[in-house]
């Protein structure tokens, strides 16, 4: 658990190939200059910059199969950010990626899975991100991580790091969906994923969402919890500088609201933070926002207890 996890290691996942707007790649870096560092050692923890994985460009890169695009580039890039992320977690610390487009996840999930594969996986995100290259109307592998991550695939995404699947399908939780493919919809109604709608949210509150999230998460005695958060997932007023951005998504309390009663329940054994892009952002506004909200994750409050 996060507050049990002295050092924090951060990892920087500069992907851009999942999608196809560019600046994405440069999301670890806005993060960083927006005071990610600096926040986690004010909160008492001791973070190590692990810096950037080296990953494939668009320029020098083969887009191979159009039903899956760059395939073969984001695979050997999320072999090698498993690898990294393996040896955080293994040498006791909390692994904290930054994407990078969402593709991302696959290989965090890659390294986290190949320490305990008995992972509950808490995806927010405005897009459930369970397409396969038949079902995607794009190719782009950014809307494919769930599916690699539970085992459907192409079978090298699938079978990154060695270990399928990367998570448990009935502790994985999505929340915050507003913009799902048609087919994916038929997928994602057919699996045994919990998915939350921002209907769902409108209607019953992000507590309540919470709440029935966390069981769903641990049952069975899951006790290994990821969390990979979309800057998508947000409302593009908060959050304008990301590659898919759909209106009505989270406020900006329902944002820190969601990361405190996540740091609150202590459940969360690793995490990454995804498409910031700030080449669409105003003034690095997005990469501050996620900042934020990485500080409430690691206990950030106005007024802590006892003070």
């Amino acid at each position: 658990m996060l507050k049990s996890k002295p050092t924090i290691e951060l990892i920087g996942a500069p992907q851009d190939l999942g999608q196809v707007h560019r600046g994405v790649d440069m999301g670890p870096s806005a993060v960083r200059v927006a005071g990610v560092i600096e926040r986690l050692r004010s909160l008492g923890y001791y973070v190590v910059d692990r810096g950037n994985i080296d990953c494939a460009t668009m320029a020098t890169a083969d887009e191979g199969d159009p039903s899956a695009r760059f395939l073969e580039s984001v695979v050997r890039d999320s072999e090698s950010l498993a690898t990294v992320v393996e040896g955080a977690i293994r040498s006791g610390s909390f692994p904290l990626v930054i994407g990078g487009d969402h593709s991302v996840a696959v290989g965090t999930m890659g390294g986290v899975a190949s320490v305990e594969p008995r992972q509950g996986l808490l995806w927010i995100d405005a897009h459930a991100d369970y397409n396969t290259p038949q079902s995607s109307p794009s190719g782009n592998i950014h809307g494919m991580p769930v599916a690699a991550i539970l085992g459907d695939g192409p079978d090298t995404l699938v079978g990154v790091a060695g270990v399928s699947p990367k998570a448990l399908e009935s502790n994985t939780v999505i929340i915050g969906l507003r913009s799902v493919d048609s087919a994916e919809a038929e997928r994602l109604h057919a699996s045994n994923i919990n998915y939350f709608t921002m209907h769902d949210i409108d209607l019953r509150g992000i507590q309540s969402i919470m709440e029935e999230a966390f069981a769903v998460l641990t049952a069975g005695g899951v006790e290994h919890v990821h969390l990979s958060f979309d800057a998508d997932a947000i409302d593009p007023r908060h959050a304008p500088g990301t590659g898919t951005p759909v209106i009505g998504g989270f406020t900006y309390r329902e944002s820190h609201l969601m990361m405190e009663l996540l740091s609150d329940a202590d459940i969360i054994t690793s995490a990454e933070f995804t498409e910031v892009n700030p080449v669409l952002d105003d003034q690095n506004q997005t990469a501050e926002l996620i900042v934020e909200l990485i500080g409430s994750l690691a206990g950030q409050r106005v007024v802590k207890p006892g003070t």
